[in-house]
């Protein structure tokens, strides 16, 4: 049976606040572990008007203590912005407050534009093999340590929190391969390498002391609703989104639009089409069927739902609907 979790991007929405999209984030959590999902994770963007969740690991904290059982964990930090001691230092002492309830998925993006990124003391020319080695540290923080290790990471070493690679081109997997690690791949907004970096991280899996046999989580955008109608558009609330922020003017989530994908010009329309392949909008049977076809094909291990909607009550039950539909195909 294929495992469903839950991303949340705390969505910031037109008229509303910092302050609204975190406690909504915190009762989304509760909701999704009453669902029954197995994980709920956050992702760490800056500088995005829409988006919340930028100190991620305060925001896990939070979550993490508004649940009692539900997994939670990043989705993920970008590892280039933050020193592999910190983030080690991070997730330890979020394990030690959640024992065995926290993940840290691990990217290489910046999770912004350039000048946001050069803000971040980010380098504009990253070493191509600068995340592996920052990746292998993280991991030696959070193992064992050896009896000459001079440094450790308090909280974090021997805690082993589970470790995934996040990417959404061959090079995460790749390296998920390569290393014996589960993979995540960002299907709900970069679905173009999807099957090949599927294939390439299954053909090319080492086991590892971490992972026994290739594991993969696929990101997929579930927008449930009573009609399919009523599901298309909130969708479209993300629609915008994507499209203000390819136009460089990224705002935060707007109200939906009726018929939204048809007031766009070609070109947008494509982007849209193109960004959301990877997508289940409609009615309870219509999100049934288009999930049943992609598990089909792509055999995930795990799917990790994500729905930004304007209407938080929207969200709601859109997780509720989507909770069905997986018993369904259980």
């Amino acid at each position: 049976m294929t495992i469903f979790s839950v991303l949340d991007l705390a969505p910031i929405t037109q008229g509303g606040d910092a302050s609204c999209a975190l406690q909504q984030s915190c009762d989304l959590a509760r909701h999704a572990e009453a669902l029954g999902f197995h994980r709920y994770w956050l992702a760490e963007h800056h500088n995005m008007p829409g988006i919340a969740s930028a100190a991620t690991a305060v925001v896990i904290g939070q979550v993490a203590a508004a649940t009692r059982q539900i997994r939670v964990g990043a989705g993920g930090i970008m590892l280039p912005n933050h020193a592999p001691l910190v983030v080690a230092e991070q997730f330890g002492t979020l394990n030690a407050l959640y024992p065995g309830r926290i993940d840290l998925g691990l990217g290489r993006a910046p999770g912004a534009d350039p000048a946001t990124a050069r803000a971040l003391r980010r380098a504009p020319d990253v070493d191509p093999e600068q995340f592996p080695r920052d990746l292998e540290e993280v991991l030696g923080f959070l193992d064992e340590p050896g009896p000459d290790q001079v440094i450790r990471a308090i909280p974090g070493a021997g805690q082993r929190v589970p470790v995934w690679v996040l990417g959404s081109s061959l090079f995460g997997a790749q390296l998920a391969a390569r290393m014996g690690l589960p993979y995540a791949f960002a299907s709900h907004f970069a679905p173009g390498h999807l099957m090949e970096a599927l294939a390439l991280y299954r053909d090319r899996f080492q086991p590892s002391r971490w992972l026994e046999r290739p594991y993969a989580m696929l990101g997929y955008n579930v927008y449930a609703a009573d009609s399919d109608q009523e599901a298309r558009t909130l969708a479209s609330s993300m629609e915008q989104a994507f499209i203000s922020l390819r136009r460089g003017r990224p705002e935060p989530i707007q109200p939906p639009v009726e018929g939204y994908r048809d007031r766009l010009d070609r070109a947008e329309r494509a982007i849209v089409e193109r960004t959301m392949a990877c997508s289940a909008i409609g009615a309870a049977d219509t999100v049934e069927r288009e999930i049943h076809a992609f598990l089909a094909q792509t055999g995930a291990d795990e799917l990790i739902i994500t729905t930004t909607t304007f209407d938080h009550d929207a969200r709601r039950r859109s997780l509720e609907l989507t909770a069905m539909v997986r018993d369904r195909l259980a």
